[in-house]
């Protein structure tokens, strides 16, 4: 899945649908994030980050205390995040 993909989500009157949407925008994020990371550690990241990884490394870690926090709301309001 791509970001493209979530448009018709963000678009819609549903409030689940929406939420849904940026869930998974989120979630597409950083997992993109993720594999940055893990090429930069490896040495095979195709170029130099503008930043430093430790901040990169605490935007993913906030991201995945954010999408963590969805996935419990999401089970509380009886959302289907798949």
């Amino acid at each position: 899945m791509e970001l493209v993909d979530t448009i018709e989500l963000m678009k819609s009157e549903n409030y689940q649908e929406r939420f849904k949407a940026e869930y998974l925008q989120t979630k597409i994020r950083y997992e993109k994030l993720h594999a940055m990371l893990v090429k930069n550690e490896a040495g095979t990241l195709s170029f130099k980050p503008a930043c430093s990884v430790s901040m990169l490394a605490q935007q993913k870690r906030y991201m995945g205390e954010y999408l963590r926090c969805l996935e419990v709301r999401a089970e509380i309001e009886g959302i289907d995040l798949n």
